[in-house]
């Protein structure tokens, strides 16, 4: 059964147009790596003041997760995008699914 993943990041204001640049161009081995581990349909939304929403659709979220943790590209990735984030984790640690209460198909 497809999982459909929501979650909500925050990227500091002050860096919002660093990171829509980074994200221009995302290696194409970090896109690669995504792709192996079960990540589909996975979209990125940016408000300006920061305000980030994920989506993607895959079969097991935490598996998905466990194994981009074991690809050197994704830890390389983490820690370069790690600075943008008002957060004291990776942004990949700080991912929680909001739930989801309507689906219209």
């Amino acid at each position: 059964m497809t999982q459909r993943i929501c979650f909500v990041l925050h990227v500091k204001p002050d860096r919002v147009a660093e990171y829509r640049e980074r994200h221009r161009a995302v290696w194409p081995e970090m896109q690669q790596a995504l792709r192996d581990t079960g990540w589909r349909n996975y979209s990125l939304f940016l408000r300006p003041d920061g305000t980030l929403i994920g989506y993607l659709e895959c079969e097991d979220f935490d598996a998905c997760r466990a194994a981009m943790a074991e690809h050197d590209v994704n830890a390389r990735w983490q820690e370069w995008m790690g600075d943008l984030f008002d957060s004291t984790v990776a942004p990949d640690e700080a991912m929680r699914p909001i739930e989801e209460v309507f689906h219209l198909d």
